[in-house]
């Protein structure tokens, strides 16, 4: 039968109209338990003396409840490990404060060499590095081995003299039997100067105050 039909108008709300048994954003099981036997007895009161309500239908709204109850726990028991994890992952990349990571992403060039790893596409018979500076500016194109060893980008211009110190960019211009395969960024090594845990993922903030996920860092070593 439709228990609603036996319910007061009262019990019979939405629920924006009740109390939503929270503490600082939390729910408190407590309160919300309190509420449920309130709205029970006062069926149990109101119901029909000729049209009971059938017991089975007491069992199916405890049942309902209690499943309700168990997944707000789990829920609030899977955020706590969440944050745990968090935090040893933190702990973890916390030591990494100071080395060199590997990662595609803008570097500091303070006048000395930096270390670039190519990843040259496949297929290529040549690879082309093309340094920009932080306004976008093309500063240098040469010709590189086509090979994923690492190379020391000494940051000089045509006449040997030291670019200016700033923040630069690298990619990979990739051709094979002279077509166009792929331009991608070059990793570098960059120092890292902070890690954070932020909305549950780390992040490593660069000397170049780039800020990149931990999961992209494919390397790290000391300065």
């Amino acid at each position: 039968m439709d228990v609603s039909q036996t319910m007061p108008a009262a019990l019979t709300a939405s629920p924006a109209q009740y109390s939503d048994g929270t503490k600082n954003g939390d729910p408190v099981i407590s309160s919300d338990f309190e509420t449920f036997l309130k709205m029970l007895t006062a069926q149990m009161e109101n119901q029909d003396p000729l049209n009971p309500i059938e017991s089975s239908d007491y069992a199916v709204q405890l049942a309902t409840f209690s499943g309700v109850e168990q997944q707000v726990r789990t829920n609030d028991l899977l955020d706590g490990l969440g944050t745990k994890l968090g935090l040893m992952g933190l702990s973890d990349i916390a030591g990494w404060v100071g080395m060199e990571a590997r990662v595609a992403a803008p570097v500091l060039f303070d006048q000395t060499p930096i270390t670039l790893v190519p990843q040259p596409a496949i297929g290529a018979d040549e690879t082309r590095l093309v340094v920009k500076n932080a306004a976008g500016d093309v500063v240098e194109t040469k010709i590189i081995p086509t090979s994923t060893d690492p190379v020391q980008w000494a940051g000089v211009d045509q006449s040997g003299n030291p670019l200016p110190r700033g923040i630069y960019s690298f990619e990979l211009v990739s051709s094979g039997n002279g077509v166009h395969l792929s331009t991608d960024p070059v990793q570098a090594y960059c120092k890292i100067t902070e890690s954070q845990n932020t909305d549950g993922k780390l992040w490593l903030i660069l000397d170049s105050g780039q800020k990149v996920q931990a999961d992209t860092v494919s390397a790290i070593r000391d300065t």
